[in-house]
């Protein structure tokens, strides 16, 4: 059994509503402003842009979601780890090649939590 490392995606309401119709197995492609998919290390940092972006964005239905998943080990060492704020820390995944990153993803994308905001 091949090892993998854990990882969180923030998400809103549209882009889990795309993973749920996946069967919790695969991101969905990004919108073409959005040329990178940037998962996070920690359930923490994962929150904070879910609590704080996601619920006060109309797009993400005013709701975020803290989803956390499994990926090959092996397959990341061909990204860097971006360290973006003080307890902050993502890979950055050109877009194009999420299919791929899809497809390394070990057993199912869960929801591990959920912030709501409403209109301000």
């Amino acid at each position: 059994m091949r090892a993998t490392t854990t990882l969180y995606r923030p998400v809103g309401q549209a882009e889990l509503d795309l993973i749920r119709e996946s069967n919790w197995t695969a991101f969905p492609p990004r919108l073409p402003e959005q040329p990178i998919f940037y998962p996070v290390l920690t359930e923490s940092y994962a929150a904070f842009i879910a609590r704080e972006w996601n619920t006060a964005d109309e797009r993400s239905g005013y709701v975020g979601y803290v989803t956390r998943f499994e990926i090959d080990a092996h397959y990341l060492l061909g990204y860097e780890v971006h360290k973006v704020g003080k307890d902050a820390e993502e890979y950055w995944i050109p877009a194009d090649t999420l299919p791929a990153f899809n497809a390394h993803i070990r057993g199912a994308i869960a929801v591990v939590a959920e912030f709501r905001g409403r209109p301000r």
